[in-house]
This record gives structure tokens, sequence and C-alpha cells, in this order.
């Protein structure tokens, strides 16, 4: 038995010294950890924000007890990946801790209105609870809010973690990067897409399968795509898109009032209050209110 544990482990070492001559070392130093810190900051927040539908010792503890706990724990946690970031810059990642929680009323303030336009907007809903307790719209959309600002900040890759830590959970993957304005919901959620240079404005509704994408790249002399470019489609105020919608491209605007119907392909704008839907021959563009065949 022992010499066949000896001949497993030589054989094991073996591998272990192919496996280090491709090199998977990091850009930046200390990243070991950091998803399961991000995931519980996220978790601790959740809770500093929303202590009646998340905390789990309830009547414990007044209630601004509870939320400083959380936010004193959140703070802990955040300036420990922040410092790994940083090189062990403490005082840069407690400054960039700092500047993030002082942001926190503002950002609770916007998911507040995300979570208004859940109960205004789906008539399934029959109480606020229930759409933070049960729509995974809800975290989807409350972890892009928290990661956003880190991006606004310019904290590489922490606003990454916590985004896709939000597609794991809901299988909504909205990019930080992207500008979303106050009363924004997802219904049912499942394989929306988002992407960096998106932009959307107030009161806006998508479905299940929408993607709001990029149409194609410009490339370097290399062919590998240029970064840091619009890619994205802009999205006005008091926009719906229904289920399996892609809207595609940086040049592609939709204006205020618009519908875009299920399983619509489109990389062209359309003008403010129309609407367009799939039929039998072909795309149709109507003014919102007209008689749309297809719908």
């Amino acid at each position: 038995m022992a010499k066949k544990d000896t001949t497993k482990t030589a054989r094991l070492e073996e591998i272990a010294n192919e496996l280090e001559k491709i090199n998977t070392r990091t850009e930046l130093e200390g990243c070991s950890g950091l998803d399961d810190m991000m995931q519980a900051v996220i978790e601790h927040l959740l809770i500093a924000m929303f202590p009646y539908h998340f905390d789990d010792e309830q009547g414990r503890f007044e209630e601004t007890e509870k939320r400083t706990y959380h936010l004193m724990n959140a703070s802990y946690i955040l300036n420990r990946a922040l410092s790994h970031i940083f090189d062990g810059d403490e005082a840069r990642a407690t400054a960039a801790t700092d500047e993030f929680l002082d942001s926190l009323v503002g950002i609770l303030e916007l998911i507040k209105t995300d979570v208004q336009a859940g109960y205004e907007g789906d008539p399934a809903a029959k109480s606020v609870d229930e759409v933070i307790l049960t729509y995974p719209a809800f975290k989807g959309i409350a972890i892009y809010r928290l990661a956003h600002k880190l991006y606004e900040m310019q904290i590489p890759l922490v606003p990454r973690i916590m985004s896709e830590y939000a597609h794991r959970i809901t299988g909504i993957d909205i990019h930080p990067g992207a500008k979303i304005g106050p009363y924004f919901f997802i219904d049912h959620g499942t394989g929306v897409v988002v992407g960096e240079t998106c932009t959307i404005g107030e009161h806006c509704k998508l479905y299940q399968h929408v993607t709001l994408g990029a149409k194609s790249f410009d490339l370097n002399d290399d062919g590998t795509p240029v970064k840091g470019v619009k890619r994205h489609p802009d999205l006005g105020d008091r926009v719906v898109v229904y289920s399996g919608a892609s809207i595609l491209g940086g040049n592609t605007r939709i204006g205020d009032d618009c519908i875009v119907g299920g399983n619509v392909w489109l990389t062209h704008s359309l003008e403010a209050g129309e609407a367009i839907v799939n039929n039998p021959s072909g795309q149709e563009i109507r003014k919102v209110g007209s008689d749309l065949k297809g719908e």
C-alpha cells in the first residue's frame, strides 16, 4: 500500500510540475479569495439595506444596531479585498471603502425605485415584499447597483466579480459598466444580458432572454477587438423590450416610449413612440398604441 501511495504521489508531482510550466499567474497580486470576500460583502450590504427581509436574527438587536453591525462587517471585508487589489496600499483601500460606503444611501434609494417598478409593473406581484424575496431581478439589479458604483470608482476586477456572482444566482448578466436609470425592472429575468456600454433610461422594463449587446467590433491590427469603445445600444425612457429580443450595436438608439416585440432582431434605431414586432411577412414598425399585427 505504501509503495502504491508513493508511486501515485510521484505521478501527481510530475503532473504538478507540468501544470506549473503553463503560466496562470495573475496580473494583480492577491486575487485568491476575492470571490468569497465579495460574496460576503454583498450579503452583509443586502442585510444592512433590507434587514427585515434578509436578517436571520430578527428581534435580537435594534434596527440601527443591526445595520451598523453588517456595515462594519462589509467595511472590514471590502477593505481587505481592496487592499489585495491595491498591492497592500491600506490608505488607498480605506479611502475607497469609505467613498463606497458613503454612497449607500443613494444606492438604496435607487434600488427602492426598482422594487416599486417591479411591484407596479407585474400583476402577479402581490406585495413589495414578494418582489424583494422572490424575484431574481431584485438581487440581479441590486447587486448591479452596488457593483456599478465601484466600477465608476475605477476599482479593477471587483465589480465584475460582483456582477458574475449575481449572474450565477439569478441568471441575469448586467455588466457593471452599464448606465441604468431609476425604476428599472426585469420580469422573470433568466438569460437577460446588458452590455458594458449600454445606457437605459428611466422606467424601462425587460423580459427574459433579452440581449442588449454588441453587433460587431472594431479590430486592432492584430485582429483583436478594440477595447473601451461604444458597442452597445441606448434605450430611452419608458421602453419595454419583450422576451427573446436582441438589440445590438453602439449606434442603435431606442427612443422614449418604444416597444420592442418578442424575438425581434434589431440593429437599427427606433424613433420615440415606435413599436416593432415580428409577423409572418417580416418585421413591422408602427406607432405605439396602433393595432400591431402579430402582437
